[in-house]
């Protein structure tokens, strides 16, 4: 599949991936053109999950790519559909994929179909998550019993996250009474808010990059049986993209971009500044490092 077929594919990630959305992006386009050389007329497509996590390293790579002379676009879908539209090759590229453990069922499913890229860092913190001055619960097991200090609910983020089967694997098999409500991240961290501002316990999921760390003073409880553990975040690319954007792929595979820089950047996002601002800051702020992962 040359630059032509990875174009086509946009067309079946529209019709496949109808909830999501896509589009071309005319400053993405107009950089392509600008850089031509090689990679003009090669489109590659990011799949992006509904997470702050996901949203700085894919428009910093994006910006980066279309740098090189690539057009990029973005599809929009959960985890299951962003994993799904790779192994296909409706997707290119993910840059928020949790592992060993929260996105292994996904890995196991397409991994023969993926190609494991990069480890963007490996300090991806999550789990289930409660303010400090809930007193009395340091652990997922100290819930028993206590179901009715938080409601008898635990909130969560959409079906199909790997963070959502871990969690209802879990009260399952804990026999926790408690009910899991999925919504999306911004409807559970409202939720969360709206609890907190009162000072009425609440429990909810968690994981780092997030600014809800900064934001709020929480404790990931700790989880029986490694339920969820420190996971590594890695670049995930399907397996054509190798061939068909030579440079591309060479370039993620030397991808890392810290933690507390992920988390800086949500920040400023959540402030208010367009997510391509600040990437574009920290493309010119981290130029060396760049130029190291463009092989410069």
């Amino acid at each position: 599949m040359k630059g032509w077929k990875i174009g086509f594919t946009m067309l079946a990630a529209v019709i496949m991936l109808t909830a999501c959305g896509t589009g071309a992006n005319d400053e993405g386009e107009d950089n392509a053109k600008q850089n031509g050389g090689n990679n003009e007329g090669i489109t590659i497509n990011f799949g992006v999950t509904p997470w702050t996590s996901t949203v700085p390293p894919t428009k910093t790579a994006k910006l980066i790519l279309e740098d090189m002379g690539y057009t990029v676009n973005e599809t929009k879908a959960d985890a299951g559909g962003v994993y799904t539209g790779m192994a296909r090759g409706d997707l290119d590229v993910f840059m928020d994929a949790w592992l060993p453990d929260m996105h292994a069922n996904y890995m196991e499913k397409y991994g023969d179909k993926l190609d494991d890229t990069a480890v963007s860092y490996s300090e991806g913190e999550l789990g289930w998550v409660i303010p400090t001055y809930v007193e009395g619960v340091e652990s997922v097991e100290d819930i028993k019993g206590k179901e009715d200090l938080f409601g008898g609910k635990i909130y969560g983020i959409e079906e199909g996250a790997g963070m959502t089967v871990t969690s209802r694997e879990m009260i399952e098999k804990l026999g926790l009474d408690l009910e899991y409500v999925a919504s999306s991240e911004g409807g559970m961290l409202a939720q969360a808010q709206r609890m907190m501002e009162n000072k009425e316990p609440v429990l909810f999921l968690g994981w780092r990059p997030h600014p809800m760390f900064v934001n709020y003073d929480l404790k990931v409880l700790k989880s029986p049986d490694d339920y969820f553990q420190t996971s590594e975040v890695h670049v995930i690319t399907n397996k054509e993209l190798k061939d068909d954007a030579a440079e591309a792929y060479e370039f993620l595979s030397k991808w890392k971009m810290p933690v507390e820089d992920i988390e800086e950047m949500i920040v400023k996002i959540d402030e208010g500044q367009e997510a391509e601002k600040v990437a574009r800051e920290w493309i010119d702020n981290h130029q060396d490092q760049v130029k190291e992962m463009k092989g410069e």
